[in-house]
């Protein structure tokens, strides 16, 4: 593994080392005006929220390091302490792009990138009329990063006062990331879309805690199949489940492991594993990974159970 001092690493590579590894961001779509009212749109993806009773989201504009310029969005927002932050979809890519660029302070992005203005209710800044999703905020403090070493980074803290959300990206009554069709800001020139075949949902533990994985078993624990996503799953029990004897009987009339473990039938995989003679115990822990795939983590369990008679739960 390389090792960086970001002390002795020259800005423009720790600026991409930094941005490629905390990845993806979402992008903030941020409309500001100025004190003379001049409307600026501008993209930033040192973006998120951080509270929500009262919603508070932060950005992060910075100073060029260069000619120690500003951006008009960070001057803006203290001149006038308001603005409005809009998501980007991957229909807004090349318009959000022409506004990324430096133009003039003045300069109407909206106009520039041909985006429609909606006027928003409780800030005098309007929002990105293509977005799904828009904000209204008002400023709440900025906090200076690192002056003293030259630092030149921002964050503004902006209190949420609106939510704008499109019935079409709605199922039933929430939010649905598939519709959404986000991009996100990866490192250098990179971007991320979020399509429908990337998203995946996963239920929050909450205060249902899992047996975790020290209490796992130790050949499962230092099995060379199982990875930590496996293994995570495993431990997500919340006790050692009961050894089903049952469960070896034969519910089909497989006869190849591989072929089964191809199509993504573990049931069937490990028939067929029973069917030749007493199973390998690694052919078995591969069965075991199949079924964690199809989310089965009780079909892993007694499989796991099978390879190890030792076990006792």
């Amino acid at each position: 593994m390389i090792t960086y001092d970001p002390a002795s690493v020259p800005h423009p590579q720790m600026h991409g080392i930094l941005l490629s590894g905390v990845a993806p961001r979402p992008i903030a779509f941020v409309a500001s005006r100025s004190a003379n009212g001049d409307i600026n749109l501008a993209p930033f993806s040192f973006f998120n929220a951080f509270a929500s009773k009262p919603p508070v989201v932060a950005i992060g504009p910075a100073m060029s390091v260069r000619s120690g310029k500003v951006k008009d969005t960070w001057r803006n927002i203290l001149e006038t302490g308001e603005c409005t932050i809009s998501a980007v979809t991957y229909g807004m890519l090349h318009q959000m792009n022409i506004a990324a660029a430096e133009y003039p302070a003045g300069t109407d992005e909206f106009v520039k990138a041909g985006f429609t203005k909606v006027p928003a209710e409780t800030v005098n800044v309007p929002y990105v009329g293509e977005s799904p999703f828009a904000m209204e905020c008002r400023f709440i403090q900025n906090i200076e990063l690192f002056r003293e070493e030259g630092g030149n980074g921002n964050i503004m803290l902006l209190r949420v006062h609106r939510i704008h959300v499109k019935e079409s990206v709605l199922t039933d009554g929430k939010i649905d990331p598939r519709k959404m069709d986000l991009i996100a800001r990866m490192g250098y020139h990179w971007y991320a879309r979020v399509t429908p075949q990337v998203c995946f949902e996963l239920p929050q533990p909450g205060e249902r805690c899992g047996i975790g994985l020290d209490m796992l078993p130790e050949p499962i624990r230092q099995s060379p199949i199982l990875t930590g996503n496996d293994l995570g799953q495993l431990a997500s029990v919340l006790e050692l489940p009961a050894r089903d004897p049952s469960f070896r009987e034969p519910r089909s009339n497989a006869d190849s492991v591989e072929h089964e473990l191809i199509a993504g039938n573990p049931r069937s995989a490990l028939d067929a594993a029973l069917r030749n003679g007493p199973p390998n115990q690694w052919t078995l822990h591969r069965i075991a990974r199949a079924f964690l795939a199809v989310n089965d983590v009780s079909g892993a369990w007694q499989t796991l159970y099978l390879a190890h008679p030792e076990i006792a739960p």
